[in-house]
């Protein structure tokens, strides 16, 4: 499984993202990829980095369909294939969540 952090920074919109990153979300959910939105970006899990990425993309062209005429993306990607690679693992070592 493949983690991607990804967080959308609209340049030219204003002290808040909240509306893009809204549309960055429905994105998200429209493609079926599962997402975990926090206070500082959105964690994707997929088994295809190049769904990840594709989705990212569709997100970043919609986001600048809305208005926005500069956008930042930056992107953390954690592909590990030692062990099951996924969110809940993830926060299950650290004793938060299930």
């Amino acid at each position: 499984m493949i983690l991607a952090e990804v967080t959308f920074i609209p340049v030219d919109v204003g002290t808040s993202g909240s509306r893009y990153v809204k549309i960055a979300l429905g994105i998200f959910k429209d493609e079926g990829i599962s997402y975990y939105p926090n206070s500082m970006g959105t964690v994707l899990e997929d088994e295809s980095m190049d769904r990840i990425l594709d989705v990212i993309k569709k997100a970043e062209s919609e986001i600048i369909r809305n208005g926005v005429k500069r956008l930042e993306t930056a992107i953390k990607i954690d592909h590990r294939v030692d062990v099951e690679n996924s969110v809940s693992r993830k926060l299950k070592s650290i004793g938060v969540g299930n």
